[in-house]
């Protein structure tokens, strides 16, 4: 799974289109091995980013769950301890 890809799924306040479209894009970069397509393939990466991102709108909207909303400044600090403890930086 492509790292830069963060979990959306339960938190407060909820994921903002910006942020499933950013996830889209970064997947559907994975899948086609290019961060820049090229003019003959521009078109079919852009439907695919779309369906993506619609894709995951619709399955947040639709997930349910119990646990309570984590807080986005917590995961956020939690992410940068990992990465300090991982690439040992402060």
């Amino acid at each position: 799974m492509c790292r830069s890809i963060q979990t959306l799924f339960n938190l407060d306040p909820v994921a903002t289109d910006e942020e499933v479209a950013a996830a889209a894009l970064q997947y559907v970069r994975k899948l086609s091995g290019s961060t820049k397509p090229s003019k003959a393939n521009q078109e079919a990466f852009d439907k695919a980013v779309e369906a993506v991102a619609a894709a995951t709108r619709e399955l947040l909207d639709s997930l349910v769950t119990a646990a309570p909303p984590r807080d986005r400044e917590e995961e956020a600090a939690k992410a940068k301890a990992r990465a300090a403890a991982r690439f040992g930086t402060a």
